[in-house]
């Protein structure tokens, strides 16, 4: 409900398609500074513990949201700070909470575990665009942001029931900035973790622009007002589940790195495809398949990496897993607002597709460890 409602925010207050990608790019660019750095705080700290305080710390940003939407002081600048304090949270929420994943569940479930939790982000996916919509139309925008901050009371009473062996930190032995070293040499000393990265890093800055582009979409292109943007965006969102799903169940009966190539090809193709659409019954349909494929991906090169990265790694390979997933995404969403204000945004989208499907092709051309995992 927040990305929604911060979306069709900033094109309300601006009326302008790169501060749509600016304020997207505030709330993703401490990712791409601190997250690294973040990874080696969590592989000296209990994980549980700090995702319990980030998640305090974001229902704050989101209160703060609601006020100042509410009250009507809100401003484009005020938004980006609040979108960056979100990012700078997330920074070191991300690598803690996706590390926490296989203490939860062990190393052999991981790929499924987060397939069904990436299910259960997408089924927020659908669900919050809907009632985003609805809360617009019946109650205002700022009660989206407002919504949003009460529903932390279930995430933190969630987090405050799940009982973990008591945290014993390591003996650490290394400094900080040897301690980061470590974590970009394991990644540089394996292939198949290599190509993965570099494939997350082009997907980031390429393929997810058209979520942050979507407003623009929706409004410009489909000719559909906040409803229709909430619609669009559950859409994706049902191809995610649907991907999710079909990945929990379909991983241990397929060689994943097959799939992952599969998923990468498909994504691109999708996109590309879905740039050229002007009709909203067409883009429907299309924006279903570009979701599955999307969360298939995603998901994939997150297990594939959880399963192959040594226990004492995870805090840092996963940061920096972050910062090409999280932190890239920002360089896309200001390269496709640029692109969109001057020839249009289906020229963006449409070129950043193209781009995919010729770095994939590479990729797996240059690196085809990644076929073996």
């Amino acid at each position: 409900m927040q990305q929604v409602g911060q979306g069709w925010l900033a094109l309300q207050l601006s009326n302008s398609a790169f501060i749509v990608g600016l304020v997207s790019a505030a709330g993703s660019l401490p990712i791409l500074f601190f997250s690294l750095y973040a990874g080696v705080i969590v592989d000296r700290r209990d994980k549980l513990r700090m995702v319990k305080i980030a998640q305090v710390l974001l229902s704050l940003e989101a209160a703060v949201l609601w006020w100042a939407v509410w009250d009507k002081w809100i401003t484009i600048p005020s938004l980006v700070i609040l979108a960056a304090i979100n990012g700078l949270i997330s920074a070191v929420e991300i690598p803690a909470r996706q590390s926490l994943i296989v203490d939860l569940v062990g190393r052999d479930d991981v790929v499924d575990a987060i397939a069904l939790n990436s299910g259960g982000f997408n089924l927020a996916r659908i669900i919050g665009p809907s009632i985003a919509a609805a809360v617009i139309a019946g109650l205002g925008l700022s009660w989206c942001f407002g919504i949003n901050a009460v529903s932390y009371i279930a995430v933190i009473g969630c987090l405050a029931a799940i009982h973990l062996p008591k945290f014993v930190p390591a003996e650490t032995i290394v400094a900080a900035r040897e301690g980061f070293r470590e974590g970009i040499d394991y990644i540089r000393s394996r292939r198949d973790v290599t190509g993965i990265m570099w494939l997350i890093a082009v997907y980031s800055i390429f393929g997810f622009q058209y979520l942050a582009m979507m407003p623009v979409i929706a409004r410009d292109v489909l000719h559909t007002g906040a409803g229709g943007y909430g619609f669009l965006v559950t859409l994706v969102g049902v191809g995610a589940l649907s991907g999710a799903l079909l990945l929990a169940g379909l991983s241990s009966r397929i060689r994943r790195g097959k799939l992952f190539r599969i998923s990468a090809i498909a994504f691109a193709v999708l996109l590309l495809v879905f740039s050229l659409v002007r009709v909203k019954e067409v883009a429907g349909p299309l924006l279903v398949l570009v979701g599955l494929t999307m969360m298939v991906n995603g998901a994939l090169a997150n297990g594939i990496l959880q399963s192959l990265v040594p226990d004492e790694l995870r805090g840092r390979v996963m940061a920096a897993y972050v910062f090409v997933y999280v932190g890239f995404t920002p360089i896309g969403s200001l390269i496709a607002g640029t692109i969109s204000h001057v020839i249009g945004v289906q020229w963006a989208i449409g070129a950043g597709a193209a781009i995919m499907l010729l770095f994939a092709t590479f990729a797996f051309w240059k690196f085809p460890e990644m076929l073996r995992v």
